[in-house]
């Protein structure tokens, strides 16, 4: 039988000294020490013997579930807060309708009430090779191949991939925060520092067993959003997936637009899910929209620049039409203005 350590830290500080003595863990060989939240993807890994950590340190008893207005009239969000305590906040409803959005279309309600917002950014790839030990896969142990290469790739990447991987990342809520423009705030062994969000998540590159920038021992202590009361009345969260509830999206958009008094767009925000080991975004996409009239013939434009560069597999040519398609749906229902979320569809729109 392997030992199993456990601590329960009560503050940030314990947590990361813990961390400290055992040395953290973020890469294939599951050694070391790992935090733990919800456990809602952490857990089901352990049992696969995907990761495999000898000291688990509980982060439920620190204060880091705060949802609070930020000084410069943004929101924080604690990393311990639940990702339905997120959904259903009243800041985030009244002011991030996108956000909750995103995150009311994502797994159960079960697992929201558990999720924590900063476990749902470190959560794993859905591959179903990386999830199975008898095949080779370069996110659990690098240089072993890639078995969706060649192998089943309905669901994998048509943007940003390598020859070492072709992983989705499958986070809702994420793709809702990259088009937010939201940025996370960590804290370890050398201090604390701040990621832009486009800049957390990595591309496979020649090191898919990496999924972020975090450097060992590094602790997220809360995610924040950036004043967009300007976007609040024409975002628009759709999720394109095999069934209604508890599946995770073969294509997702994020939409959010930002009307002058002529009706003529001044701001817009685009990110992709399903597509990409990160969030999808592209800045010209946005701002080629700028000035425009909101129309089915923009919105086109936008989504082809958006999705240029994108390579399908044996398997997923369909997501670059399909991605194409919901691109422009989103953001005609950004145009016609943001509804409430509804939690069966996760559509804002």
């Amino acid at each position: 039988m392997r030992p199993l350590a456990y601590t329960r830290a009560a503050t940030a500080a314990q947590a990361l000294q813990a961390c400290a003595q055992e040395g953290a863990q973020s890469d294939e060989t599951a050694q070391g020490a790992m935090f733990i939240a919800g456990g809602t993807n952490l857990v089901d890994l352990m049992k696969l013997q995907i990761m495999r950590p000898h000291h688990l340190i509980d982060l439920n008893a620190t204060p880091l579930a705060d949802i609070v207005v930020s000084d410069s009239g943004g929101l924080r969000l604690g990393a311990m807060a639940r990702n339905a305590q997120t959904a259903y906040h009243p800041q985030v409803q009244q002011r991030y309708p996108l956000l909750a959005a995103a995150i009311l279309a994502a797994a159960s309600a079960q697992i929201r009430n558990m999720a924590s917002n900063g476990g749902n950014l470190l959560q794993r790839t859905r591959c179903t090779y990386f999830y199975d030990p008898a095949t080779p896969c370069n996110k659990r142990r690098r240089g072993s191949g890639c078995s969706a290469i060649g192998g089943l790739n309905k669901y994998h990447a048509i943007l940003g991939a390598s020859e070492h991987c072709i992983a989705t990342h499958p986070s809702d809520m994420c793709v809702a925060l990259a088009a937010l423009d939201a940025s996370v705030h960590v804290r370890g062994p050398a201090g604390a520092r701040e990621i832009a969000f486009a800049e957390f998540h990595r591309l496979p590159g020649a090191e898919p067993e990496r999924d972020t920038v975090l450097e060992e021992g590094e602790l997220i202590e809360y995610i924040a959003l950036p004043d967009a009361d300007d976007l609040v009345a024409h975002s628009a969260y759709l999720k394109i997936r095999e069934r209604l509830s508890y599946a995770f999206g073969l294509v997702s958009v994020a939409a959010a637009l930002a009307l002058d008094d002529d009706g003529r767009i001044v701001r817009a925000r685009i990110a992709l899910g399903g597509v990409a080991h990160k969030p999808w975004r592209r800045p010209e996409s946005e701002v080629c929209l700028v000035g425009l009239v909101p129309g089915r013939e923009a919105f086109g434009h936008a989504a082809d620049l958006l999705l240029e560069g994108a390579v399908a597999q044996h398997d997923n040519g369909f997501k670059i039409t399909l991605a194409r398609r919901t691109v422009v749906r989103a953001l005609e229902a950004a145009a016609a203005g943001t509804q409430v979320a509804h939690p069966g569809r996760g559509v804002a729109a």
